[in-house]
């Protein structure tokens, strides 16, 4: 059956592993990110921020720094002027932290920005702040959740989505206590940063004063432009945010920090351009983290592997005034064909700022204790952990009742299996061995969720050949130029070339963020739309042109693909966009469209050519359909057992993702994935000091993140997947599908080298050597 969403699929270019189109500019330094912006007049904001992290300020001495050549002000909560309203009196505040410092005397996390030097130059900036004298009236701060002066609580909701701290499906418990199989355990996380190569970035500059336009390293910049518009009092079409290239984000780039808006009030104050650049320690206490975290998972299984009850607990610590964690549980409920489950979440209140979502938040912690718990369940009954997998495979989501919109996780195991080779696994823990080192294999699935979304697009196409293509989107640096120019390429019948994708300002045609994955799904679909608009004009050209083909056929009897119109019913019968353009005379025609992905667009296209057969209209309507993206990883580990080492020395990961817009990028979105996860899996852990709540290895030397010597070849491939339902072409985002279950999987392989189950993250030498110590 031929649906609405594949009659116009392009077929051209998509999916084809093409280069870069932005490669060039970023090899030659013709691309320019925020911090490099440069306008007249520009001068330079350096933050100072406090060594304690719960008190009040006492004195802010200023008088050495203000003596320093080239100070324009040293602003203080005593003298910066005062948005129109702070985070906590806007109703739908965007962001994840609602708290803004430098507005009163109180410190409530350390590294809080306590005092904004604006100088001509950044070095007097740096050399002023380094010379102002502040003192505290410190309190004793608390520092996390396992603190004994923390109280935790159940917060109702957490900020995540607004989702419920309880979430009960059946008679869990009950189910637990009867099960043939029990087993439960604690998983612990630590506290990771982002740790993006470009720090976050703002330069703020004032046309008068009422508008106003920033230049500012985001993951979303309509995002960005709303919070403006609310603490600033303005409309949303007075502040323009630009974005042209992202130096990495992972998320910390997708919420509103508070530097921004300090940088904006500077400038207008000084009446100057002001650019401020967080430093790399500013970047671990300025742009959030991911939270520390543990969580107990009871899992209940019959005689013969198959899950009969998940109960879930969830401890974590938030901030002084938000709610904000990360739904481990929302992964637990929907993976595997388990009729009860249960999960509940806990925070504390610490003197640290919001944590805010990391690549994969949720999916990429609450895969770790779920695959891991099952591998031990496996383990126990002598299944093979592939095997039990398959015997909890999921035919429909168990979460909500509803079908999948398109799985193809069950390809995904078997393609895995055969590359990685796992048919000649030894399943005996602690029996492989290479030399005197320990090896094992281990695997982990994987899942990400579609969140719906939808943004508008505009096309632009000329007579002579060329087309400008526009949605204010965002390029975290995974591609987006590139695939949004296959997509406009295929969409009207141009080679690439001939496209100039533009995105990344708030002036353009609204899109979501690149974040949740829905970057590639929603801005594939609107061009799509927009360039329908276009096909429609065009044809409606045509059909009425003498000296066209189609003339005086019925715009419903004529196809277009490719570029070109044609009669459904005699193919041969039509002719290019290009050539009914030329001829009517006019330069250029445009068109524009909005674009859903997930559960909206499968309700717009209800019933137009693209119904189900297996379901009815009440549920198509409703969004009937459970869309996921999946995929599965495959771990070959060697462990030291006289030095506690792990290296990963093989990997395979395999996924369903729909579409592919670009193989290239998409391999190398999957291989990053991979490597992102392995850092949580291995090294990734920021210590917070229990006495002070201070950062002790808030930098790239004392924060470990993998290079090119920790990590093997990494081998991925996609499984063909047709999804109907998702988007007009069927595009799942990767984002963060890829590192999903990661360390779950270099776990598992941990366990079948040494015969211990590591449950705390990261999995460093000293976790392994005490592991090792014990009996098995």
């Amino acid at each position: 059956m031929e649906t609405n969403q594949t009659k116009n699929a392009p077929t051209n270019v998509v999916g084809k592993p093409m280069d870069r189109v932005d490669g060039p500019a970023k090899v030659t330094g013709a691309a320019r990110y925020s911090a490099e912006i440069s306008v007249p007049g520009t001068v330079y904001g350096v933050l100072k921020t406090s060594t304690i992290a719960k008190g009040r300020i006492t004195s802010i001495d200023t008088t050495r720094a203000a003596k320093e050549p080239g100070i324009l002000n040293i602003f203080t909560h005593q003298n910066l002027p005062k948005p129109a309203k702070t985070p906590k009196q806007v109703e739908k505040w965007r962001a994840a932290q609602s708290y803004l410092p430098m507005q009163d005397d109180q410190v409530q996390y350390a590294g809080q920005p306590v005092a904004l030097v604006v100088a001509a130059t950044l070095e007097a900036a740096t050399q002023a702040a380094a010379l102002i004298q502040v003192t505290y009236q410190a309190e004793a701060p608390i520092d996390s959740f396992h603190d004994p002066k923390a109280e935790l609580f159940d917060p109702q909701k957490i900020q995540q989505g607004k989702k419920d701290s309880h979430v009960v499906r059946g008679n869990p418990q009950q189910a637990y206590d009867g099960a043939a199989i029990k087993h439960e355990a604690t998983y612990v996380h630590a506290i990771n940063h982002h740790s993006p190569m470009e720090p976050a970035a703002t330069l703020a500059v004032w046309e008068g004063a009422d508008k106003l336009t920033v230049y500012e390293s985001s993951q979303n910049v309509t995002m960005h432009q709303g919070a403006l518009a609310d603490l600033l009092g303005m409309p949303r079409e007075q502040i323009r945010v630009v974005t042209k290239y992202i130096g990495g984000g992972f998320g910390c780039k997708g919420s509103f920090w508070p530097h921004t808006i300090l940088t904006v009030l500077a400038a207008k104050a000084v009446n100057r351009p002001v650019k401020l650049v967080l430093t790399r320690q500013q970047m671990f206490t300025g742009v959030g983290h991911r939270e520390d975290q543990e969580q107990t998972l009871k899992m209940g299984a019959t005689a013969d592997g198959k899950l009969v009850s998940l109960v879930h607990t969830k401890r974590a610590t938030t901030s002084p005034w938000d709610n904000y964690t990360e739904s481990n549980g929302k992964i637990l409920d929907m993976l595997y064909a388990c009729p009860n489950y249960s999960t509940t979440y806990e925070l504390a209140r610490a003197n640290v700022m919001t944590s805010v979502w990391m690549r994969a938040p949720g999916e990429a912690p609450g895969s770790f204790a779920l695959e891991s718990s099952l591998d031990d369940v496996a383990n126990q009954l002598g299944i093979d952990p592939l095997e039990i997998r398959l015997r909890n495979y999921a035919d429909h989501d168990y979460s909500n009742n509803k079908p999948w919109s398109s799985k193809s996780l069950k390809q995904c195991y078997t393609r895995g299996a055969e590359l990685f080779g796992w048919d000649k696994r030894n399943a005996k823990p602690g029996q492989n061995r290479k030399g005197r080192v320990l090896v094992g294999h281990g695997m982990a699935t994987a899942s990400y969720p579609v969140h719906s979304s939808q943004g508008t697009a505009r096309v632009r196409l000329f007579a002579d050949g060329h087309a400008v293509v526009e949605a204010g989107a965002t390029d975290l640096g995974t591609g987006t130029y590139t695939v949004m120019t296959q997509v406009s390429a295929d969409a009207l019948g141009l080679p690439p070339e001939k496209i100039r994708f533009e995105l990344g300002d708030t002036r353009l045609p609204t899109a979501p963020g690149s974040g949740g994955s829905v970057a590639a799904g929603t801005v594939a679909s609107s061009i799509m739309a927009a360039a329908e608009d276009v096909w429609d004009k065009v044809v409606k050209m045509a059909v009425a042109d003498k000296k066209s083909p189609l003339y005086k056929a019925k715009p419903a009897d004529v196809k277009v693909e490719l570029g070109r119109m044609f009669l459904i019913k005699d193919p041969k019968k039509g002719e290019t966009l290009l050539a009914t353009l030329g001829r009517s005379g006019q330069p250029d025609i445009e068109g524009s469209g909005t674009g859903k992905y997930g559960a909206g667009y499968e309700e717009k296209n209800f019933g137009q050519n693209g119904a189900d057969e297996n379901n009815d209209k009440k549920e198509k309507v409703s969004g009937g359909h459970s869309m996921h993206s999946f995929g599965a990883h495959f771990c070959e580990v060697e462990v030291d057992p006289d030095l506690g080492t792990v290296r990963i020395t093989r990997w395979v990961g395999v996924h369903g993702v729909g579409t592919v817009l670009n193989l290239k990028t998409a391999t190398s979105q999957m291989t990053g994935g991979a490597i992102y996860g392995i850092g949580a899996a291995l090294m990734e852990d920021t210590f917070r000091d229990p006495n002070y709540a201070r950062y002790t290895n808030a930098d790239l030397a004392g924060y470990h993140v993998p290079v090119n010597a920790d990590i093997p070849d990494i081998k991925v491939e996609f499984v063909p997947e047709t999804d109907p339902y998702i988007n007009y072409l069927g595009v799942k985002g990767i984002g963060e599908l890829g590192m999903v279950g990661v360390a779950a999987a270099v776990g598992n392989a941990i366990f079948n080298a040494t015969g211990r189950r590591m449950r705390s993250l990261p999995i460093t030498p000293d976790k392994v050597l005490e592991a090792l110590r014990q009996p098995a």
